[in-house]
């Protein structure tokens, strides 16, 4: 198949999910695979990135397996508290309807913020001491044969390889060319993110306001900024608004920020400029192809509600890590179709489990109509006052519900 008796993996796409598996593939197999990474994107220094991320509980132990997590944690803030409201934009107060005070065990929070920077960085040193060729091109094409896949760069090198994983996103190229179907449909709502600087301490609680025009969410960050301390908004609105909103000056779209965001935490400025993104939900109608395996957006993307679209990813990352490792060391093809088999059904429950459930909860509180309004906010309130649901539902969210029928990294183990 190929000059190297080790199979090869090339993985197109260098977002956090590709480092992870990347990473992964090398710590388990070592010299017995070769992984390339391509992505013209790893030119770019990846300390400009301040998006932050939501690192559930499960996706944190796959980092520490990883040995990634101590060289974040110093700048990872961990979620203590999170808290749920149901109002309107102009009710004077917002009642707190369901509020979570977990621990996944005791000393591990439900979930970490992590700017993304700071997570890419390790990821790419990582990969770079563990022999991962990180290759600063794209994957143009591809055509897949019974043996191998052949890949085409846009440097004009060519390599064969057991198995081709497409990583690049929502809009994949490499999911189109290989002839699987994408279902999709958008929200009518646009996600504007930034992190916003304040001088009150948010005591590692992130809120979640559920407003008509959509959730918006506080989510603290490592102290620091010129206030002295910092959160991350994911302020969804509806699509048509948006232009208006950005088009406002600083201090007039601060504002808007102040009114939805409350003043609980003192004065506020902005550290990061808003940035928005069209909302869309999308599945795969298969996540394997003839040796082609989609991983993360490319495979699903799904409304930010929850914050699970990385942790989602992770676990695609955990499940095909396993198929891969478990193949290689069988001595089977890493790429055929028996050996993504197992990817397939190991994820298809999950993403479309989850799917499902943000889209119900967006369409649920992304309006203003008094009965459904009544009713969510009973439903919320009994919630609040069951423990044993509770427990469930911050299990779920921090993807450790499945428990030793979890990948193994989301265990925290190397596969």
């Amino acid at each position: 198949m190929q000059p190297s008796s080790s199979p090869r993996v090339v993985i197109a796409g260098g977002g956090l999910a590709g480092l992870s598996l990347a990473l992964a593939l090398k710590r388990s197999l070592g010299a017995g695979i070769e992984v390339t990474m391509a992505d013209p994107a790893l030119r770019r220094d990846p300390s400009a990135d301040k998006r932050a991320y939501a690192i559930a509980a499960a996706g944190r132990r796959l980092l520490e397996a990883l040995g990634i997590w101590p060289l974040v944690a110093g700048e990872a803030q961990p979620i203590l508290e999170m808290t749920l409201t149901d109002s309107s934009l102009a009710d004077p107060v917002r009642p707190v309807f369901l509020n979570f005070v977990e621990e996944i065990a005791p000393g591990e929070p439900f979930a970490h913020m992590v700017e993304g920077g700071d997570l890419t960085r390790a990821l790419v040193a990582a990969c770079t001491e563990n022999g991962v060729v990180l290759k600063a091109a794209a994957v143009e094409r591809f055509t897949a044969g019974s043996a191998a896949v052949t890949v085409q760069f846009s440097d004009g090198e060519r390599s064969d390889a057991a198995l081709l994983i497409a990583a690049d996103g929502g809009r994949s190229r490499l999911r189109d060319a290989a002839g699987i179907g994408w279902i999709s449909f958008p929200y009518g709502q646009s996600a504007i993110v930034a992190t916003i600087a304040h001088e009150r301490d948010h005591e590692g609680r992130a809120v979640q306001h559920f407003l008509p025009g959509g959730p918006f969410a506080i989510l603290p960050l490592k102290p620091g900024g010129p206030l002295g301390f910092r959160s991350s908004i994911v302020w969804s609105e509806r699509s048509s608004e948006v232009p208006t909103l950005l088009s406002l000056d600083t201090q007039d779209l601060l504002a808007e920020v102040e009114r939805r965001f409350g003043l609980q935490l003192g004065q506020l400025a902005f550290e990061t400029k808003p940035q928005a993104f069209p909302l869309s939900f999308g599945v795969a109608r298969r996540f394997v192809g003839d040796r082609i395996a989609l991983l993360g957006d490319a495979a699903h993307v799904i409304h930010p509600i929850a914050g699970q679209g990385l942790n989602l990813a992770f676990h695609d990352a955990a499940a095909l890590a396993d198929a891969i490792v478990e193949a290689v060391r069988l001595g089977l093809d890493p790429g055929s179709e028996a050996a993504l088999q197992g990817y397939e059904r190991a994820r298809r429950l999950d993403v479309t489990a989850m799917g499902a459930t943000t889209d119900l909860l967006n369409r649920l509180f992304s309006n203003d109509v008094l009965p459904v309004r009544l009713i969510r906010d009973l439903g919320l309130g009994l919630v609040d006052r069951m423990p044993t649901m509770k427990r469930f539902f911050i299990r779920q969210a921090a993807g450790v519900a499945s428990g030793n029928a979890a990948p193994r990294l989301l265990r925290g183990e190397l596969p």
